[in-house]
């Protein structure tokens, strides 16, 4: 009587790679570039120039969808790559840009993208300026109330305006944005380096003193707050006034 034995059919090269732990990571990774490169992507606040809409550390994801079928516009929250007009870029070593790649793909630790966070101020075409009689941004010429500013340089009317010598340091403008150009602003108005820094003080300041942000350099449009988990919230209407906690 003779035994018979079956034996398991070998599988072949391409099913034993698709069953592949390392298989998996690969294509996770891959993933998780694809959507942080085309849809939504974390970045980290970088200081504290948009307090209190956002604090210096916190993890925010921007849609980088959201202005594919529409224009960025006044008071939307935004992270763009910082601008050569923007300051010098830090130097890096070969092994921080090594662990500044990995944290690119993966969307935490460190980053080799220099990145800032500011709120649009002006589009395109608008002429943006401060201030009014009672101390209010305006941009043509009308008065923009704005919330969530709760840190502005001094301001009183008749004593320290911007009709009073010295002027005050919250006083600029007019500024006329450029063709595909944006003006963008800290929330926090007293500490913060944005389009305007070199303009402040001065109702009539020197030509080219604001920096611009140019649209190609606009990654996304911040929709979230999801690290401290204590601060983690989505911005409801887009500019971050109103926000619904995730928790």
């Amino acid at each position: 009587m003779t035994a018979t034995t079956e034996t398991a059919p070998r599988r072949t090269r391409w099913q034993r790679l698709r069953h592949s732990p390392l298989t998996h990571v690969v294509l996770a990774v891959v993933v998780v570039a694809l959507l942080q490169a085309f849809v939504i992507k974390p970045f980290h606040v970088p200081s504290e120039s948009m307090l209190p809409t956002l604090e210096s550390g916190d993890r925010i994801l921007a849609n980088r969808l959201a202005y594919a079928v529409s224009e960025p516009g006044a008071g939307d929250v935004i992270v763009f790559a910082r601008p050569d007009t923007w300051g010098t870029p830090p130097e890096r070593s070969p092994l921080r840009t090594a662990v500044g790649w990995v944290g690119d793909i993966v969307g935490f630790g460190p980053s080799n993208q220099e990145v800032l966070v500011k709120r649009i101020i002006g589009a395109p075409g608008s002429t943006v300026q401060c201030c009014s009689a009672d101390g209010h941004l305006e941009v043509d010429g009308q008065p923009v109330e704005e919330g969530y500013v709760t840190s502005d340089p001094p301001f009183t009317p008749r004593v320290n305006d911007c009709a009073t010598s010295p002027a005050s340091p919250r006083c600029f403008g007019p500024i006329v944005v450029p063709d595909d150009q944006f003006l963008v602003m800290g929330d926090n108005r007293d500490n913060s380096s944005d389009s305007v820094i070199s303009c402040r003080g001065d109702a009539m300041p020197p030509s080219g003193c604001a920096r611009f942000v140019p649209r190609s350099q606009i990654i996304g449009k911040v929709v979230s707050v999801v690290w401290p988990l204590d601060r983690a919230r989505l911005f409801a209407n887009g500019d971050g006034s109103r926000r619904h906690p995730l928790l």
